[in-house]
């Protein structure tokens, strides 16, 4: 049996601040909060008030992310809890925000018990975590650390063409430090990164875990738009051997990529791929025209940086090998690449131990999606991830999260800011 939460309390707490969010970011199909736009800034504004009227205190760093401390904060080494509070296009509403509000909710605790935590804590709600927007991923938490370049800079937003710059700006970011790569944080000063986070997959749904401990995040490289040229022509007129067909193109090396995966899952490797995006010219597409041009997407993602890097080159490869079959060129924009990231094995007892005395599964899992725990990580800040169950998946507006259970899981966020590290 579960034990109770010491959280247990605020559980319609955290209804009321999740069906409001909801409320905010509704977009008559699902949730949109659009990174550095109004869907994100409304849900950062709303949260920013609730934490004010709590008794705590709010500031923004030079990335324009939200931080939220008790009135008593000291300086020094602070655990930091966060997440993100963007969305994808009408996603679900506990994608990132779930993190956010079990800090919160646990700053909210400890203030209301007078207890002073043995190490500074921190609430941080980062921006622009989601790829979907502007084709990069951890952009909140990369500016903290002085991670993104001009390339990033220039990113266009998916919608209205918005140059990243200027969305940061926009937010009040210090745009000439981050141009500048100058990280905007001290890491001697965060002890640890936590994060709470929904599953986005079906795991702990299947293994009927309302909680797990994650051990790493999957690193991926990206392309958003991969563009097969070929020659357009009449359907009936051109036979197969003069065909330049850049549909047929692409199907092939999608295919070979396939199979190519099947074998490298089967000598055990960790890996996934997946084209997303995959279209035709819309001006130009009918029944009976030979396409002479596709776009489409490309990721790989893994825990290993050379399993990364191997598929990388294989599709490269064989992309290189139907082009000149087939007649046709592929050309790559720019490849970004997030690196996988391990997290820290003395976190992860602990959090093993604490879901223990809880009574809650210590179990362990890996994250296939990625998150911003990923970019402290590797920052050489101390990070460690719970994810609490979700069905029906993620990115998706059927995400479907308990609230016992992530009232359980914040649960262990608690613990972990009132007891020494």
């Amino acid at each position: 049996m579960i034990a109770a939460s010491p959280l247990a309390a605020l559980l319609p707490r955290a209804q009321e601040l999740f069906d409001r969010l909801a409320g905010l970011g509704y977009d008559g199909v699902g949730i949109t909060r659009d990174a550095y736009g109004k869907g994100e800034t409304a849900a950062l504004e709303y949260l920013a008030g609730v934490a004010t009227e709590s008794g705590l205190v709010t500031s923004r760093d030079a990335a324009g992310n939200l931080m939220i401390d008790l009135p008593d904060y000291r300086s020094g080494p602070a655990i930091w809890v966060g997440s993100h509070l963007d969305s994808v296009p009408r996603g679900g509403n506990y994608d990132g925000a779930a993190g956010i509000i079990a800090g919160l909710l646990c700053l909210m605790q400890l203030r209301s018990e007078g207890i002073t935590p043995p190490q500074p804590a921190r609430v941080i709600a980062l921006r622009g975590e989601e790829s979907a927007w502007y084709g990069k991923a951890y952009i909140g938490s990369s500016a903290l650390l002085g991670k993104l370049d001009e390339q990033d800079l220039d990113s266009r937003r998916r919608d209205d063409g918005t140059r990243l710059a200027d969305g940061l700006a926009a937010v009040g970011a210090d745009l000439g430090r981050i141009r500048a790569g100058e990280p905007l944080i001290d890491v001697k000063n965060v002890a640890a990164y936590l994060e709470l986070h929904i599953e986005q997959g079906p795991v702990l749904v299947a293994r009927n875990l309302p909680t797990a401990v994650v051990t790493g995040i999957r690193g991926n490289i990206r392309h958003g738009t991969i563009t097969c040229l070929g020659e357009a022509g009449h359907s009936g007129a051109v036979p197969r051997w003069l065909r330049r067909d850049a549909v047929f193109a692409v199907a092939e090396l999608i295919a070979r990529l396939d199979e190519h995966w099947r074998v490298l899952l089967e000598r055990g490797l960790d890996l996934v791929v997946t084209t997303g995006i995959i279209a035709t010219a819309p001006e130009e597409h009918a029944i009976s025209r030979i396409p002479g041009k596709v776009d489409f997407s490309f990721e790989v993602r893994s825990q290993s940086h050379d399993t990364l890097e191997a598929f990388y080159h294989l599709m490269q490869t064989e992309a290189a090998t139907i082009g000149r079959n087939r007649g046709v060129s592929f050309e790559f924009d720019r490849r970004i690449y997030s690196a996988p990231a391990r997290m820290d094995e003395g976190l992860v007892r602990r959090l093993l131990s604490i879901s223990a005395q809880h009574n809650l599964p210590t179990e362990t899992v890996p994250s296939g999606a990625g998150h911003d725990a990923a970019v402290f990580a590797n920052a050489g800040i101390p990070s460690a991830m719970i994810f609490v169950r979700n069905a029906n998946g993620s990115h998706n507006p059927h995400e479907s999260m308990e609230l016992e259970d992530f009232i359980a899981g914040a649960g262990l966020l608690y613990d972990m800011l009132r007891t020494p590290l």
